[in-house]
């Protein structure tokens, strides 16, 4: 079964980051089996309008007003008029919302089951239950999925978390990991310095990704291991912390603050490494860990999340997140490549490169459309039945938003009738081969 699929999320390039890659990597490979697939978006700075990427990925960079960490600012309606003229143009079949964090997905997939339209959610991230903020998000997240035919999520310990925080039907979800470019992320032992043992962070220096037990752990482990050296890539309002623990313990010639690094430029940074550290205090997949393992790096992480999930244990140091756990975990590292007890970074790129591929996510993802596509249509008394069940609160609100929304889709399709906008020509051509499932 062919799909005509519409990629949306705030979350695109030029941003970078790990659901911006996954968009991309995901869209290449159904583009590759056959679908045809398009992304809608915000504006990033002047990219605006329509953009054409590798393989003629289509994307619309719409001209939304950004509210705050590259989200649009929620309204709902007004976003109605052009995506359905983007879906009605593109004659799209499944709408795939990506993030949680991203307003632009969750009106783009109300919009879309408001015309009718099969959609799916992936969910690439984890949210607590306790804090002011996540009992928000999480009442909104019930009321955008009461009405998704299907949820992805990257571990399954996320899809617990998606699970009881939007109140879903298990099987419902589906459990499908990221994956990792093996062709890019290769290892390079010629970068090392023989003389020191390098420690990479990859990483948002934000209070989330634990740049705080970082900066507990750089002046412990300088001062035990006097060869051990630190390579940080990222930037963020925790930049300055690290900032003052270098000046403070005087390791201006032992920690290098990189900034900012292109994603293109993250293997070369990689390779520099002898240990890849993760310090995320929460995390659902975290893809840096894979890219990482497959450019040969021995890896070093929290056990939080659903990083016990990614990597088998013989390919990771596990820790508790706390400075003293992570800090001899890095020394049983260091100990082991001092004694040569390590697998060759030829060997953890080779079985990373088996374990996860993107061609096998979109294999996975394709029966996830199939078994979309393959549902009964919704009548707007089906929805209605959903979201009055769905516990999201404010029942009587929630109603009026999905009766105001069909009402303003049937006005526009007597001001803008389907029949006046032209469809887009397919590029996918209709004897594309699939690969066997």
């Amino acid at each position: 079964m062919v799909h005509n699929v519409c990629m949306v999320s705030d979350f695109f390039f030029p941003n970078t980051g790990g659901v911006e890659s996954h968009i991309y990597q995901l869209s290449q490979c159904l583009l590759q089996r056959g679908h045809k697939v398009v992304i809608i978006t915000h504006a990033y700075g002047r990219r605006t309008g329509v953009r054409y990427l590798t393989n003629n990925l289509k994307v619309y960079y719409l001209p939304l007003l950004v509210a705050y960490n590259q989200c649009i600012l929620p309204t709902l309606f007004t976003t109605l008029p052009i995506v359905r003229y983007i879906l009605l143009r593109e004659d799209i079949t499944i709408v795939h919302g990506h993030s949680a964090f991203s307003a632009l997905a969750h009106e783009a997939m109300f919009h879309a089951s408001t015309m009718g339209i099969k959609t799916v959610f992936t969910d690439h991230s984890l949210f607590g239950f306790a804090d002011a903020s996540s009992i928000i998000t999480n009442k909104i997240l019930k009321f955008s999925l009461a009405d998704v035919h299907h949820v992805i999520c990257v571990s399954h310990t996320s899809k617990e978390n998606t699970v009881l925080r939007a109140a879903l039907n298990p099987h419902k979800v589906y459990v499908i990991p990221n994956a990792v470019d093996s062709t890019v992320f290769t290892p390079d032992p010629t970068q090392r310095r023989s003389d020191r043992t390098t420690v990479v962070v990859m990483s948002r220096l934000v209070y989330r990704k634990g740049i705080d037990l970082l900066a507990g752990i750089i002046p412990e482990l300088c001062a035990r291991r006097p060869d051990v050296h630190f390579l940080i890539g990222g930037d963020g309002p925790k930049r300055i912390l690290l900032e003052e623990v270098r000046e403070r313990y005087q390791l201006q010639d032992r920690v290098q603050l990189l900034g900012s690094v292109n994603h293109e430029n993250v293997r070369d940074v990689l390779v520099q490494g002898d240990i890849f550290l993760n310090t995320s205090l929460t995390e659902a997949f975290c893809i840096a860990i894979v890219e990482a393992e497959s450019c040969g790096l021995q890896v070093v992480s929290t056990r939080i999340g659903g990083v016990p999930e990614v990597l088998p244990d013989e390919l990771i140091y596990l820790a508790e997140p706390s400075i003293k756990s992570l800090v001899d975990a890095l020394e049983n590292a260091v100990d082991d490549k001092t004694l040569g007890r390590i697998i060759s970074p030829s060997e953890r790129h080779q079985r990373i490169s088996r374990m996860y591929t993107w061609q096998n996510v979109a294999r996975r993802t394709e029966k996830v459309y199939d078994a979309t596509a393959d549902l009964p249509n919704s009548s707007l008394a089906d929805r209605i039945h959903r979201y009055s069940h769905s516990g999201s609160g404010w029942v009587l609100f929630v109603l009026l938003l999905v009766i105001v929304n069909y009402l303003f889709w049937k006005l526009l399709e007597i001001l803008v009738p389907r029949k006046k906008i032209e469809l887009v020509p397919s590029q996918v051509s209709n004897l594309a081969q699939r690969e066997p499932a």
